[in-house]
């Protein structure tokens, strides 16, 4: 396991940014307990339908709030009320503004110390999102909506796959990014004709055109993706194949050089005029799985490789440098963001074949 301070990226150990931490369906009334960022955290559905996440412990005495199965508070139900939360110590009810709002044996004091942190997430296409920022700032820029394809006729929405937990940091995932020569053994791409990066303030493009070994119907035809990163913590991808297709893949720091990492994969099976047939579904979920495959195999050499600090790169890898220095943003203040961006902003192209271009 490498820490950011060993790669020299900036002041903070964990980056700025959006991240998953769990597929919607995780979220329920009984609070879970979770760790990301070097934190224990709780998430709890409430009663009106939002999800929340605080800090673990009690302001009071110090329990956690989910680890327990034996408090009355827990047995007679009283663990979530509305959209607060009840300590199973003592009973302390906290609400969604963070104020302890009840004592069950002080009704007429509540100290107003007694505030529990909580945590700025969002619901979005099935997935719990979570703004992280060292500095405790508002979300410098709003959640995307997955190319507006979550719920829209014709496509099949994604199911999440745990990819697993992984003694890798976040970089070594985003080097990808940038990485034109793993294509080929890891993904079964052939027959490239154009790849190239695109540094734009806090998103980082790769735009990829090339055959492929099962993901294409022809042997001339083309996988034409357009991915990117907006901030470190998740990949996406529009890929226009066989099935026009939506990529995301998340990496959320549970510990400093520790990576959680999930695969999910939105699929067109129609143009929106009809209705989604089980064959259709069934269509989707075998592209899903491809996907997913082939994202495996990124996922085990990370599993088993060492931390590369300074590549030991040649021009045509890809601009693994500028996806670094593009990265550091995320780990400095929100002050050094601009001058950081101005060192990486630009576009980079390490192949281009198609026709008529001067490489050609």
């Amino acid at each position: 396991m490498a820490t950011t301070k060993e790669y020299g990226f900036g002041e903070f150990d964990f980056p700025r940014g959006w991240f998953m931490i769990a597929p919607a369906t995780d979220a329920t009334s009984t609070p879970t307990s979770m760790r990301y960022f070097g934190m224990d955290l709780v998430m709890y559905r409430g009663e009106s339908g939002t999800v929340y996440v605080t800090d673990a412990y009690c302001p009071h005495m110090g329990a956690h709030l989910a680890k327990n199965t034996t408090s009355y508070i827990v047995l007679d139900g009283e663990h979530v009320e509305g959209d607060s939360i009840r300590c199973p110590f003592h009973g302390w009810r906290f609400g969604p503004d963070g104020q302890c709002n009840h004592i069950p044996y002080s009704e007429d004091f509540i100290p107003k110390a007694a505030k529990l942190k909580f945590h700025h997430v969002v619901e979005s296409a099935g997935i719990i999102w979570m703004w992280h920022d060292p500095e405790g700032l508002e979300p410098e820029w709003e959640l995307p909506n997955f190319g507006g394809h979550y719920g829209e006729p014709g496509w099949v929405e994604w199911k999440v796959d745990f990819m697993g937990d992984l003694n890798v940091h976040g970089c070594e995932i985003l080097d990808n990014m940038a990485d034109l020569g793993h294509f080929v053994p890891i993904h079964g791409a052939k027959d490239f004709t154009y790849f190239a990066n695109e540094f734009m303030g806090h998103i980082v493009h790769q735009y990829y055109s090339a055959g492929h070994r099962t993901l294409t119907a022809e042997a001339e035809d083309q996988l034409v993706l357009d991915t990117w990163y907006e901030g470190p913590g998740f990949l996406q991808s529009e890929m226009a194949g066989t099935f026009d297709s939506f990529i995301m893949i998340a990496n959320t720091p549970i510990e400093d050089g520790v990576s959680r990492a999930w695969h999910a994969l939105m699929v067109k099976v129609h143009d929106g005029s009809r209705e989604t047939t089980d064959e259709d579904r069934a269509n989707a979920l075998a592209y899903q799985e491809a996907s997913r495959l082939a994202f495996a195999q990124d996922v085990e050499i990370w599993a088993n490789k060492r931390p590369c600090f300074n590549p030991l790169a040649i021009p045509k890898d890809g601009p693994y440098g500028k996806v670094r220095q593009w990265y550091k943003q995320f780990f400095n203040p929100r002050e050094k963001a601009p001058e950081l961006q101005k060192r990486s902003d630009g576009l980079v192209v390490t192949m281009d074949k198609r026709p008529g271009s001067k490489a050609a």
